[in-house]
């Protein structure tokens, strides 16, 4: 079974042979190393590409330990190139590479090779490309299948699929096993010994149940406003448990920097600023975040809240959560509230104000998700995405309502 990733094989097409290194990042598990070793190696041999001028090297397969020395790297490399033609130079988990900096830098003074990377980990994104490289490299985010993926291979309909979705979500694996048993197992396996593994390694965590619960607490409250104290304070009234707020963020960040949770931060619309605290955290994959919780709390409202979220995110937007700050008075006092927009969307100029609701059964509930957008004082787009098929439409304030449906499998969905 194959599944087209075509929206980032485009990327990696446009970004052909533009002088900067590709780096393609994500969780764990996600089809990165598909993405590069398969779909875009068939893409170039496809389109005339020689195939010994493709040079792939996963340095986490044992055959290759000797070329994460970086000299052993680079001599390798080097001693492939023979001819002036272009040579596509693909490297899989870069990071385990001792100064792998050095020798793409190296590398990139090489006139005919164009570097494709992948990477699990943030941290070496974040800190060492973007001040060793100067701007000589550009990432290329991947995440788990959309639902627009999924729905490609899978054999239902929308609802069937839906349902499947939101319980085991998207790492591609997990959608060619057919029993309910397989997945969730192998999903608690992955969490265990490959994300958690992974974090406590990377950052010498010693104590790895702090750790553990804390994912699970995040887990049980995605789309909740929270920071590191109140996540403290929680731990030692439900749990008589004391970690300190700094473990925590440090924790939070770890966790960040393996992708397996994003957090959010709230933009003041009408301020137009940034709040420091709280915050909210969303999970890169719905099928990991329920492992964490066994399966359990499949409450549909969140776990939709956070599909949306992915889309945006999956689609190039930076997305913040919106507040909107009222102030009214009360037997002569002031009074303020603040209504929350579950989603800010920004591409370039374009901007779509977005609220979640799973459903809209009475006129209340249709004010009640209305009214933060109807203090919104532009001409941008506002939309509110339901679960129930419904036929898109406008009212007469310009506000959107579309099913989850259409705005998941149409990837221009906001745009008309």
């Amino acid at each position: 079974m194959e599944i087209k990733r075509d929206y980032y094989l485009n990327q990696l097409i446009e970004a052909k042979n533009d002088k900067l290194i590709k780096i393609v990042t994500g969780i764990r598990r996600c089809g990165k190393s598909y993405l590069l070793n398969t779909i875009f190696y068939n893409y170039l041999l496809n389109n005339g590409i020689d195939e010994n001028h493709i040079i792939k090297v996963a340095l986490d397969d044992s055959d290759y330990e000797n070329l994460l020395e970086p000299k052993n790297l680079s001599k390798f490399i080097k001693g492939k190139i023979v001819d002036k033609e272009v040579y596509y130079i693909i490297l899989d988990e870069i990071q385990l590479v001792n100064n792998f900096e050095g020798v793409l830098n190296g590398l990139l003074r090489i006139a005919n090779i164009d570097i494709y990377v992948t990477g699990s980990n943030s941290k070496f994104l974040s800190t060492d490309i973007v001040t060793e490289f100067r701007g000589r490299g550009e990432e290329i985010r991947i995440y788990p299948l959309s639902y627009s993926e999924f729905m490609s291979v899978f054999e239902g309909d929308k609802l069937e699929a839906w349902a499947e979705y939101c319980t085991y979500g998207g790492l591609p694996l997990v959608v060619s096993m057919k029993s309910d048993e397989r997945k969730m197992s192998y999903l608690k396996e992955q969490q265990k010994n490959v994300y958690i593994n992974d974090v406590i390694e990377r950052n010498n965590v010693k104590n790895d149940s702090e750790l553990i619960n804390l994912v699970g607490v995040i887990s049980s409250s995605i789309g909740s406003l929270s920071n590191p104290k109140k996540i403290s304070d929680t731990f030692k009234s439900t749990a008589n448990i004391n970690i300190d707020p700094k473990t925590i963020s440090s924790y939070l960040k770890y966790l960040e920097e393996a992708f397996i949770i994003e957090k959010t931060n709230r933009y003041d619309v009408k301020g137009k600023k940034y709040l420091n605290t709280p915050y909210k955290f969303y999970f890169s994959d719905i099928g990991i975040r329920n492992s964490f919780i066994n399966f359990r709390q499949q409450e549909e409202t969140h776990i939709m809240e956070n599909i949306i979220y992915l889309e945006l995110k999956r689609r190039g937007f930076n997305v913040d959560v919106g507040v909107i700050e009222l102030k009214t008075t009360k037997e002569n006092e002031y009074i303020y509230k603040q209504l929350e927009i579950d989603f800010i969307a920004n591409k370039g100029n374009n901007k779509y104000y977005i609220q979640s609701a799973f459903n809209m059964p009475t006129v209340e509930k249709i004010e009640q998700e209305e009214r933060p957008l109807l203090k919104i004082n532009d001409s941008f787009k506002k939309f509110i995405i339901v679960k129930d098929y419904i036929k898109r439409n406008r009212d007469e304030n310009g506000i959107i309502t579309m099913s989850i449906f259409d705005f998941l499998l149409d990837i221009n969905s906001l745009e008309y």
